[in-house]
């Protein structure tokens, strides 16, 4: 029984694993191909929206 509950275990976690992984592989892939020039909209929208912000947390340089 412990045999049966370690080989599902196994088998799940490389079905969500692999899944993940094809998921983002497929997102980049498609920025990539299909993006043109709105490529880094959302990036771009999302560091304007910060300027001025105070950092927060992290090692000060």
């Amino acid at each position: 029984m412990a045999g049966y509950i370690t080989d599902l275990t196994i088998v799940a976690l490389l079905i969500v694993g692999i899944t993940a992984l094809m998921g983002v592989m497929t997102n980049g892939i498609g920025e990539k191909v299909f993006g043109g020039k709105h490529k880094s909209e959302f990036v771009d929208k999302s560091a304007s929206m910060q300027t001025g912000w105070k950092s927060v947390g992290g090692k000060k340089k």
